[in-house]
Parts: structure tokens; C-alpha cells; sequence
């Protein structure tokens, strides 16, 4: 069984947490700050890391710089409230192998969880996603349409994605919300469409459809 190592201040995130990754079968270890998570993961004994960014003590960006710097190569699967560009980017330049914001849903934690941990033999995982002359590519975080770059929030960015993995699928606003906004979303909640717009904005007025009564479709 995978040793998974959850370095998280919130006590109720890493109850959550913790207690699915042990309902799939993970051995968990959790601690609280900065300090107690790099003694943790340079005494080995943890095949991943799911790291918060924002802790007491040592900060997460500090134990990711520690743990690099002395060759711990344990995957690391940063889970932090901070949703900018520089962030994100810092945090993957940096040796994270992923960076989810919060709130999230759990499905998506766990299924990236298991991405890190399968063997180096597998085949290659795609790192672009493409539509037309739009691109994401999912290592650098870096979006860009024809021959510009296009600034995204991490939230921005989570939900092009979803749209960029479902080409041509009608997604309800109840999906978007649930796989962006994960176990905090409120149902009655606009706020998928405030995003919509936002993407329409920046990417071109017909790159997203809305499809009356249902939801949403990537043209």
C-alpha cells in the first residue's frame, strides 16, 4: 500500500482528506506545519506528498525548496487556496509535480493522487490539450491562442480544462461546479457564468456555447 504524507493546517481539509484517501486504500500520515513535514519526508518512507502552501512555520514553497535541494525525489501534489498564475507557476518551476486549488473535489485529488504513483513505465501522459488554435498545456500552466499568450487564474484555468477534456459534451453548470468549485460549491450559485464570461473575454466570444436549459459545450 502507497504511504501518502499530508502536510495541512486546516484540520477539517485534512480530515477530509485523510479519510478518503484511506476509504481507497492509502496509508496516511498528517501533519500540521512546515517543520514537522520536511522532517517527515527527508526520514523517508512516503511515496507521495500532498503539501499546503500556506502553513505555520516553514512555508510550503520552503519545504518544496528543502526537499529538492536534498534530493527527495517523492512526488509532490501541491493543494493550496492560492489561485494565481505566479503561484502556480512558482510552485511547478519549483519541483511540485501538481497544483490543485482549493476548494476541490475529491474524485480529482484522488485520480491525480494515482497518476503520480503509477510506474515511470506507463505511456506517456498528454501535457497539451488542444482545440483549434487554442492550447493548455498542463505543465507550465500557460494558455495561449494563435500566436498570443493568454493570463489565467488557476480557477480560470481548472475550467478550461474541464471543457478542453469533454470536447463537443454539453457540461451542466451542477458538473462545472462540482469539478471546480469542488465540496464547497453552492448549487444556487452564478458564478459558472461569471467564469464563462470571463473565458469568453479573454479567449474569443465563440469559443465557448451556451446550450439553452443545459449547460455549456466548447465550440
Amino acid at each position: 500500500m502507497s504511504r501518502i504524507l499530508i502536510v495541512e493546517d486546516e484540520e477539517r481539509i485534512a480530515s477530509f482528506v485523510e479519510k478518503g484517501l484511506r476509504a481507497n486504500g492509502f496509508v496516511t500520515t498528517v501533519v500540521a506545519d512546515g517543520d514537522a513535514a520536511l522532517r517527515s519526508v527527508i526520514s523517508g518512507g512516503h511515496d507521495l506528498v500532498v503539501l499546503d502552501l500556506g502553513l505555520p512555520g516553514m512555508d510550503g514553497f520552503t519545504v518544496l525548496q528543502a526537499m529538492r535541494d536534498a534530493k527527495v525525489t517523492t512526488p509532490v501534489i501541491i493543494l493550496t487556496a492560492r489561485d494565481s498564475v505566479r503561484d502556480t507557476v512558482a510552485g511547478l518551476e519549483g519541483g511540485a509535480d501538481d497544483y490543485m486549488t482549493k476548494p476541490f473535489r475529491f474524485e480529482e485529488l484522488l485520480a491525480r493522487v494515482r497518476l503520480r504513483l503509477k510506474s515511470g513505465d506507463r505511456v506517456p501522459e498528454v501535457t497539451v490539450l488542444r482545440n483549434g488554435s487554442l492550447s493548455l498545456d498542463l505543465r507550465t500552466r500557460r494558455v495561449s491562442t494563435e500566436d498570443s499568450t493568454v493570463d489565467l487564474t488557476a480557477r480560470e484555468f481548472s475550467l478550461l480544462e474541464l471543457f478542453l477534456r469533454h470536447p463537443g459534451q454539453v457540461l451542466s453548470r451542477e458538473q462545472i461546479l462540482s469539478h471546480v468549485w469542488g465540496y464547497d460549491f453552492d448549487p444556487g450559485s452564478n458564478v459558472v457564468d461569471v467564469y464563462v464570461r470571463t473565458l469568453r473575454r479573454k479567449l474569443g466570444p465563440d469559443r465557448i456555447r451556451t446550450i439553452r436549459g443545459m449547460g455549456y459545450r466548447l465550440a
